[in-house]
């Protein structure tokens, strides 16, 4: 579903809902909007399972200039239950500018190696 714009009877914007949302606010599966709320979520505000966004709010993990994540976030200002990478990093396990988790580091390049 796409939407934009105001809605003439209510003077309200509209909202996108739907599996694909779009539009100034979407809340759907994939939501891509301004204020974006699904189980993936885009948008300068963005709240759902995993979200990216100007400040992003997620359940699971959030990427984005202010990134609240449950189990994972990576932003300028990242905070996490688990594990966190930013400039400012607060969690359990961070790389950030703030410090590192040399066993967090460790995780990463084996998730990382080749072999």
């Amino acid at each position: 579903h796409i939407a934009q714009g105001i809605d003439p009877d209510s003077g309200m914007p509209r909202v996108a809902r739907g599996v694909i949302a779009i539009g100034n606010i979407a809340i759907g599966g994939l939501a891509l909007g301004g204020i974006a709320a699904g189980g993936i979520a885009f948008g300068g505000l963005s709240l759902g399972l995993l979200s990216l966004g100007g400040i992003a709010l997620g359940f699971m993990a959030a990427l984005g200039g202010l990134a609240l994540g449950g189990y994972f976030a990576v932003g300028g200002a990242a905070f996490s239950l688990m594990y966190a990478v930013g400039g400012l990093a607060v969690a359990p396990h961070i790389i950030g500018g703030n410090g590192l988790d040399p066993e967090f580091l460790r995780q990463l390049e084996r998730f990382f190696s080749v072999n």
